[in-house]
């Protein structure tokens, strides 16, 4: 079923300061870059109760988050603003045509913790427990749990994945192995992901381009396990041939080296399929 997200660039960049909703819904998110929380004294909506995400984005290692809840978002992110030094970028959800509770949005605390920390693509660093869910009326409960949907399809919207927990179809697998990796993972139009459990190379060829940032992934992706290296969680790559240079620690073709479990390349069903 489609859905029609509505997107207002408050400054006019794309990158800027912007809100957006899904159309019949009520759940409203703003995206407020950290340079410009002077917007904050502009919008009446982010002075009441709200939950939000703190984002802090990075080329070389895994993007750190915090998930956090509040009564007033103005007022509380003057500390975040003081103590914080990661975060680029605040995500803050609210309501758009009447307030959440203060039970409400420490509702949506509790569920966004859990559910960022199973899909483990973001450092909670500062999110160390989970808090204990309030107690809230049946109804009320299941009207939060509708409302969180709607914020893990606009974080998506927008390119965040925080809340995200791949699902691939058994069929849609592919494999590829060398210089000791045994890596499996599925393509899709975000990128191709690497599945956990997979065995990635434990070193680098010297002629890799990217060692440095391969051995920091390492080091925040995978464990030892004998004398072996598992991929502790799922990680998406930009292409194929990137998530096969870091499974296998030297330059390859991903297209061609990605095949599935009757032998055909990612390029024999993705791309030869619509000629």
């Amino acid at each position: 079923m489609g859905k029609t997200v509505t997107t207002y660039l408050i400054d006019g960049d794309p990158k800027g300061t912007r809100y957006a909703f899904i159309s019949n819904k009520i759940c409203q998110m703003f995206v407020v870059p950290r340079s410009n929380l002077s917007y904050l004294n502009e919008q009446e909506k982010l002075q009441k109760p709200a939950f939000y995400v703190l984002i802090g984005e990075n080329d070389i290692t895994k993007p750190q988050a915090y998930i956090g809840e509040t009564e007033n978002f103005k007022e509380r992110v003057k500390d975040h603003d003081s103590k914080k030094s990661f975060w680029q970028k605040a995500l803050i959800f609210v309501s758009k045509d009447a307030d959440m509770t203060k039970a409400d949005v420490q509702y949506l605390e509790h569920k966004a913790i859990a559910e960022a920390k199973k899909a483990n693509t973001f450092v909670l660093s500062d999110n160390k427990q989970t808090p204990k869910a309030p107690n809230l009326p049946e109804y009320q409960r299941d009207a939060m749990d509708e409302f969180f949907e709607d914020i893990k399809f606009l974080a998506s919207f927008i390119g965040c994945n925080i809340f995200e927990v791949a699902q691939p179809k058994c069929e849609q697998i592919f494999f590829t192995k060398g210089r000791g990796a045994n890596a499996h993972g599925f393509y899709k139009s975000d990128g191709f992901t690497v599945l956990k459990g997979s065995i990635i190379a434990k070193t680098s060829v010297p002629s890799l381009g990217w060692q440095e940032k391969r051995a920091k992934l390492l080091q925040e992706y995978t464990e030892a396990n004998g004398d072996q290296l598992i991929l502790t969680s799922n990680k998406t790559f930009s292409s194929p041939s990137t998530a096969a240079d870091f499974c296998i620690g030297s330059s390859n073709n991903g297209w061609l080296v990605w095949k599935n479990k009757d032998g055909n390349t990612l390029d024999e069903i993705y791309r030869k399929s619509l000629e």
